[in-house]
């Protein structure tokens, strides 16, 4: 019988898979059905079905890679499959920060307005260079994953989770020098933009929030709003990032012993990445929660609204009928 930990850790895994697969679905799905209909999708919209995308890809590869390691920890810590797993977990988690960097950058330049004549070519070339932006981080990515194959070295001893035992068979690892290139180029490096980005954009909406309020006598501007809108959103996903990128800091660098609280712990919220992140995303994009409203209202139990549908009732008075007309829920 497997033991508690394993137990707990699987079923935390299997519904945020369940989770994020479905809310990172509704991403995908609407900007695919708009450029199916021929409406061309902004730069935001062009990110977040990337988002998408690498956080399915991340959820499925992660999914496997922790049931394969709890279950068949012999084949996972083998050299070959190790490396393998290392390389394509690893890729869509930094496409993943790559994008949060991308999306504040890309809200920064749509939200934010520019004098300087250098800032409004900029802000142009931004906005028609998106897919190749897109691509570029692609390729980084890539290119911080790949040289974990001659990057694995080979320890003197392993850990059996499944037993809480060391194994005789060695285990592999990532060597420092790597994860400290990586790490600087592919999650420290996109959390610094996109904290810079997410600064300028609170700082031109206190300013725009005052001008609005003496301008407008305290009613908002719709700038205002997509400015509050952007702020939240990319706050929200630099605390999801920040905690994301410190639990991992914390399971490479052991700082909990195997099956500890504190390891429990930094799994739920490396789980949790995926489906917060997209839900984020959807609250922070009106047409993206609208959709994902509606579709809440489909499921049954969920559509709480009165039934407006006129209903004829035949009212027998002195013996004779009479029709008359009742709608409900029209109070």
């Amino acid at each position: 019988m497997l033991p508690t930990f394993l137990l707990i850790s699987m079923t935390i895994l299997g519904i945020s898979t369940v989770i994020g697969s479905l809310a990172n679905s509704i991403i995908i799905a609407v900007n695919i059905t708009d450029k199916i209909k021929g409406k061309a999708l902004s730069p935001s919209d062009q990110i977040l079905l990337m988002m998408g995308i690498s956080n399915v890809l991340f959820q499925f590869i992660m999914l496997t890679n922790d049931f394969l390691s709890f279950l068949e920890g012999d084949l996972y810590f083998s050299e070959e499959v190790y490396i393998l797993f290392s390389a394509i977990i690893n890729f869509p988690v930094f496409t993943s920060f790559w994008l949060t960097a991308c999306l504040s950058i890309s809200y920064y330049f749509q939200i934010v307005i520019f004098s300087h004549p250098f800032l409004m070519r900029l802000k142009l070339a931004m906005f028609r260079f998106i897919p190749q932006l897109l691509m570029t981080s692609v390729l980084i990515s890539l290119a911080t994953c790949l040289p974990v194959i001659w990057n694995t070295i080979i320890n003197d001893r392993g850990f059996n989770m499944t037993s809480n035992q060391s194994m005789e068979a060695p285990s592999p690892k990532l060597t420092i020098e790597y994860l400290i290139i990586s790490n600087l180029i592919s999650c420290s490096l996109p959390l610094v933009l996109a904290g810079i980005a997410n600064g300028l954009i609170i700082k031109s909406l206190v300013t725009h929030t005052h001008k609005a309020v003496r301008n407008a006598k305290g009613e908002i501007s719709a700038r205002t709003e997509g400015q509050v809108r952007a702020a939240r959103t990319i706050s929200c996903l630099l605390l999801i990032y920040v905690c994301f990128y410190i639990s991992e800091l914390l399971l490479f660098t052991e700082m909990f012993p195997p099956s500890s609280l504190g390891i429990c712990a930094c799994l739920v919220i490396i789980y949790s990445y995926s489906p917060a992140q997209s839900i984020v995303l959807i609250f922070g994009s009106p047409k993206l929660k609208q959709v994902s409203i509606s579709i809440i209202h489909c499921i049954p139990g969920f559509n709480k609204e009165k039934d407006t549908t006129p209903t004829v009732v035949f009212i027998n008075v002195e013996g004779k009928l009479t029709l008359s007309k009742e709608v409900k829920g029209t109070e």
